[in-house]
């Protein structure tokens, strides 16, 4: 078990996971292999950086970059530093980013060079009106394969530092001693914000979510603890870092529990295919549609899966026949489902031991200290001490999501059985009105999910004249006709809930943590 009680803050569990695990391997990257104990070293000389800087406690540091080393160095780093690590979608474009740097006033960017063809610091620039970025006194840029692209247009008064040359530049700090480094990481305390996570604006701005060092390790003890992760465990993480699945769910578990990260920077499914026989991956946390990839892909059979114990993933749609193929095919012996929210990280998760079917049809039992409740309109509660501080800069809406009695209204739909089993059914937002009859897709998506050659599907209200909405299934399948689909929700589904349309593609357009994004299909829409 993974115990915080007397560890509250993120600087305190890094120290503390370079005393416990020392020489064991903490980070592999390709050829970069870091122990725990060289971890906290890179750590204390780039917080010596954002220190010899000027960033004070409290200061807001934004880290713009792909799952790397470099990632998981910058952030901890900005934690030792007393800041508030603020991560940026990596899918962003330049204007949601200097939008992002505006709304956060942030005084430090650590972003990539080149990636997926993009120079994300000159689209920053491009994007920037005059005093956007007057808040940032120091940019460091991040090496990824390829040449670091010219530094170009920088404001004179903005200093900026490529990434091979923090160690020069650490020693170069004079006013600011090793010393230093750790006063102000033992200033920091168990209720000062760690991190500012933006939430994924499929419906709207993106709001900042506040959330404590305490909350931050709360929730990632909890994880830790159902998943029984320890110090044998290799955790290969493709979820995005600026992810609360990819950074609190696992860079924050692995300092827990002593586990070795092995972060992938974009996900490709021979390539993770490879690194875990290579690595001799145990833990594959992912959203369903990756574990599906990596069921289909070609070159499965040729490579040794065996190491692989644990996969975690949720979604208000998880096929029982994609979590026994997971265990029967891949080899898991243990696969969990769990539900969260950016506002709430980890609300509840299965426990090893639950069946096939209560892993896929519910997203398990409390967690972390949460009480969950449903209310009458089904709408799902949760109340506890890892509920967020609040949004950014926005006390109404605040207000709007939290309750005064504290009850975190999250928007979902879903029910509880008898033992406490969440089961998410839709979406407040998400659900449409069809003859008068409320209608939740979810439910729909989890019926054709049971068709066998259904790979993926996706539900949406399109305009009627007489019924005023009805449905539209948007299906990835292989060897269906759009009468099997009709067929299948005529003889499971009540008539209301029937989809009277369906639209084969090639896939589902998805964020970056694999939520689907209907507002694209929303788009397209023909009845």
């Amino acid at each position: 078990m993974v115990a915080v009680a007397s560890v509250q803050t993120i600087p305190a569990v890094l120290r503390s996971a370079a005393e416990r695990f020392g020489d064991r391997t903490a980070i592999i990257d390709g050829a970069v292999c870091l122990t725990y104990r060289e971890l906290l070293e890179h750590v204390r000389m780039v917080a010596r950086v954002y220190l010899a800087g000027g960033v004070r406690r409290g200061d807001r540091i934004a880290v713009n970059s792909p799952n790397t080393h470099h990632w998981v160095v910058a952030a901890l780093a900005a934690h030792y530093a007393g800041a508030t690590l603020v991560p940026v979608n990596t899918r962003f474009t330049g204007t949601e980013t200097v939008d992002l740097l505006r709304r956060t006033s942030a005084r430090v960017l650590v972003v990539a060079g080149d990636f997926l063809g993009v120079d994300r610091l000159a689209g920053i620039r491009a994007a920037a009106e005059p005093g956007d970025l007057a808040s940032i006194d120091l940019v460091v840029r991040v090496p990824l394969p390829g040449p670091l692209p010219p530094d170009t247009g920088a404001d004179p008064d903005t200093g900026t530092v490529d990434w091979p040359e923090l160690l020069e530049t650490a020693r170069a700090a004079d006013s600011v001693t090793p010393a230093d480094v750790e006063a102000r990481a033992d200033e920091v305390k168990a209720d000062d914000i760690s991190d500012i996570l933006f939430t994924s604006g499929t419906t709207g701005r993106s709001k900042g979510v506040l959330s404590a060092h305490r909350q931050a390790l709360d929730v990632a003890s909890a994880w830790a603890d159902c998943g029984r992760l320890g110090p044998e465990d290799r955790y290969l993480v493709v979820n995005p870092f600026f992810h609360s699945f990819g950074y609190k769910a696992g860079i924050l578990v692995a300092l827990l529990s002593g586990a070795a990260l092995v972060p992938q920077a974009t996900f490709d499914a021979a390539a993770v295919l490879e690194v875990v026989d290579r690595e001799r991956i145990s833990v594959l946390p992912a959203a369903p549609t990756v574990f599906q990839t990596l069921l289909d892909h070609p070159d499965r059979d040729s490579h040794d899966l065996t190491s692989l114990r644990l996969a975690v993933t949720g979604a208000a749609t998880v096929p029982v026949r994609l979590v026994e193929r997971m265990g029967g095919e891949l080899g898991f012996d243990t696969v969990l489902t769990a539900y969260g929210l950016t506002e709430a990280v980890v609300a509840t998760m299965c426990r090893p031991g639950d069946d096939p079917r209560t892993v896929a049809h519910t997203s398990g039992r409390a967690a972390a200290g949460f009480e969950v409740r449903v209310d009458a309109r089904g709408e799902v509660l949760l109340r506890g001490p890892n509920v967020m501080l609040g949004y950014l800069d926005d006390p109404e809406a605040t207000a709007k999501a939290v309750d005064p009695d504290g009850w975190l209204h999250t928007g979902d739909v879903g029910r509880l059985d008898e033992a406490g089993n969440l089961t998410i059914t839709g979406r407040l937002k998400d659900m449409y009105i069809c003859g008068g009859f409320n209608v939740y897709p979810a439910e729909i998506e989890q019926e054709l999910s049971r068709l066998d050659g259904v790979r993926e599907v996706a539900v949406i209200g399109v305009p009627d004249e007489r019924l005023g909405e009805v449905g539209k299934a948007f299906v990835v399948a292989d060897g269906l006709s759009g009468d099997d689909v009709l067929g299948h929700c005529a003889a499971h589904l009540a008539n209301y809930k029937r989809p009277r349309s369906v639209e084969f593609v090639p896939a589902l357009p998805r964020n970056a943590s694999g939520k689907v994004l209907k507002r694209l299909l929303v788009k397209e829409r023909t009845a």
